[in-house]
């Protein structure tokens, strides 16, 4: 028999084989997977004719809910950065604003006892004015603004009226308040006294939309460590909340030179302006 002849038989024999080892390798590597890729290979051959190319970036299925967690997770990712970063331009706006009423009021915030008191919270500036018998927001015990309490109100009305604040207002007295009559209590000062700012805001500038709520606490909420009968319980304060969603833009609004609204009339419009100019407050949460 010649060399050629009847030589294609081991050829057929050898491609099963190598078939046959294919087929084991896969089963072998097939056995070696995850659960996910069993189930993804049952449902493959359960039904051939759906191909997982077809919506899937990979050979099997369960690529495509690898893709969808990670494209989710890139974008919840994104959305945290972005937050983060807008609330960082947010906080640096707050300071700006409170730092630039400072300067306006020519304020030193160093002193021990001052008139006033800028923190700025997580949505916006809370703003206390203090009813000190060295430098009054009211004359005595009336709800009757002094010069200088309306110079306060006059300047609060430009800074809300400017960046669109939205406001409440809280007035507060100390405890143990002796008022001349017995049907007037600390209930009914607190009230008008927040009452009388509103009023003076709504004069100078602030829109009437603005205000969101006015109340009197009396004695009831008193300063942290400071003792309930202490003057620096005479309070007024006003919390300023953002109404724009763009804190960039507000910032960019503050950037320049902060011009200065005009002076009320009365000895109230200039009782601070020998004092220094301050620098920009830290935020607290």
């Amino acid at each position: 028999m010649s060399a050629g002849g009847g030589g294609g038989a081991w050829k057929v024999a050898y491609a099963d084989f190598v078939t046959a080892m294919m087929a084991l390798f896969m089963v072998l590597w097939i056995s070696a997977q995850d659960k996910k890729i069993l189930i993804a290979t049952s449902k493959y051959f359960q039904s051939p004719f759906t191909s997982p190319m077809e919506d899937h970036s990979g050979i099997m299925p369960f690529n495509k809910q690898n893709d969808d967690n990670s494209t989710a997770k890139e974008n919840d990712d994104s959305a945290g950065r972005n937050k983060s970063r807008n609330k960082q331009v947010e906080l640096s706006f707050l300071n700006s604003v409170a730092a630039d009423f400072y300067r306006l009021l020519h304020l030193d915030q160093t002193l021990d006892q001052k008139p006033i008191d800028i923190q700025v919270t997580s949505d916006g500036l809370r703003i206390t004015l203090f009813d000190r018998s060295k430098q009054p927001l009211f004359k005595g015990d009336t709800s009757e603004l002094t010069d200088w309490g309306i110079h306060l109100m006059q300047s609060m009305a430009w800074l809300i009226d400017r960046h669109h604040f939205r406001v409440t207002i809280d007035g507060h007295t100390r405890e143990g308040l002796t008022l001349a009559r017995e049907d007037y209590t600390p209930w009914e000062l607190s009230s008008d006294r927040a009452n009388a700012a509103r009023r003076k805001l709504v004069y100078y500038a602030v829109e009437p939309g603005l205000i969101d709520r006015v109340t009197g606490f009396a004695a009831t909420r008193p300063l942290p460590k400071e003792n309930p009968a202490d003057e620096s319980n005479q309070r007024i304060t006003l919390s300023l909340a953002l109404t724009k969603n763009d804190p960039a833009k507000n910032k960019a609004q503050t950037a320049g030179a902060v011009p200065l609204p005009p002076k009320s009339a009365g000895a109230g419009a200039n009782l601070a302006h020998d004092l220094p100019a301050t620098q920009p407050l830290s935020a607290s949460h």
